[in-house]
């Protein structure tokens, strides 16, 4: 079948005249695959034309090499901090945590931990803390006393209207509960990223580079993979096709690349990080370094298959390169108020 759209924003059949109208879960069927596709794709065409970001090969066989293909295993105490209780309201959690899991940075005393387990304790203190009806309506100061978070959120008034957008859309579209966009997807994680970009446009993590348009979707694709290890890749953690995503692209994974030597940058772009000057969100060197991010561990994973025959997931190489940077808080990374990452 050939499609109008060549990304994975779907164009409904009006601006397709000369194409029969499809089944609503065929066109999903059709048009999910690329939202991945396009990630690779697009993250691929900034590597081979960025001016400020390069990604060094020789550097990533030495890696692969040094590590003879095992990517170290990193235990993650999931229940630690994050509320789990094996069904739907776990699914509620993830979606709620994954729309705020943005730019901890300008506080220098807020990390992730803190949003987990803030909502986790919310969680525990009121079973309906995350209904969709009561995102709708949270305030700034109310989402500060949800987390037990003393003073204002960096972006908070886009941590809200986030809120908002989820707990109406939600409520709208799929009764209210993340369970049933995921049971939407039909075990597909690429089909459950193309849903949450179609029907939430905070988690619509694009930029324009050089006149292309490029796909992140960074936060998508981290809720696909809390539910993949939450759930250990069943019930709603199953997935025919995890293997179809690719790393976060944050500010961590960067400069742990950069600390290897994978990820080299131009002389401008090492002061501007080094000094924490802050990168302007969309600007080429921004969107270099995420997309060479992707780019440099997806040539890393297809060595290790080459070289040592074994399929390594991106999100396991991910989680490795992320507990390495979150263990060197010493690591200078680019500074970019966004709430994709």
């Amino acid at each position: 079948v050939t499609v109008c759209a060549p990304y994975p924003q779907i164009l409904p059949t009006r601006h397709c005249p000369d194409r029969p109208r499809l089944p609503r879960g065929l066109i999903l069927f059709l048009f999910a695959p690329a939202a991945m596709e396009a990630v690779r794709a697009s993250a691929a065409w900034v590597a081979s034309r960025s001016s400020h970001v390069k990604v060094d090969m020789l550097e990533i066989e030495k890696a692969v090499d040094k590590i003879q293909g095992n990517v170290p295993k990193v235990e993650w105490d999931f229940e630690g901090i994050h509320y789990f209780d094996n069904g739907p309201l776990t699914v509620q959690y993830l979606f709620v945590l994954d729309a705020l899991n943005f730019c901890f940075w300008p506080d220098k005393d807020l990390t992730y931990d803190n949003l987990a387990s803030g909502l986790k304790l919310a969680l525990e203190k009121d079973k309906s803390a995350l209904d969709a009806d009561r995102l709708k309506n949270y305030t700034g100061p109310q989402l500060r006393e949800l987390l037990n978070w003393p003073r204002p959120l960096p972006i908070e008034e886009e941590r809200v209207r986030l809120l908002h957008e989820v707990g109406l859309e939600l409520e709208r579209s799929f009764g209210g509960e993340a369970a049933n966009l995921v049971k939407s997807a039909g075990n597909s994680a690429a089909s459950l990223i193309e849903l949450i970009t179609r029907h939430f446009p905070g988690f619509r993590d694009h930029s324009l580079y050089k006149g292309h348009q490029v796909f992140l979707y960074k936060r998508a694709q981290i809720f696909v993979a809390d539910l993949w290890g939450a759930f250990k890749g069943e019930n709603y953690g199953e997935f025919y096709d995890i293997k179809s995503i690719t790393i976060f692209a944050d500010y961590i994974v960067p400069a742990v690349l950069r600390e290897l030597g994978i990820l080299k940058y131009e002389s401008n772009l090492c002061c501007s990080i080094d000094s924490n000057s802050e990168i302007v969100p969309g600007s080429e060197e921004e969107v270099e370094i995420r997309a060479c991010s992707v780019h440099a561990v997806e040539k890393m994973r297809e060595l290790i298959n080459k070289k040592f025959g074994k399929q390594l997931l991106s999100i396991d190489i991910d989680l490795w390169l992320w507990s390495v940077g979150v263990q060197n808080m010493a690591l200078s990374h680019h500074r970019t108020l966004s709430i994709y990452y």
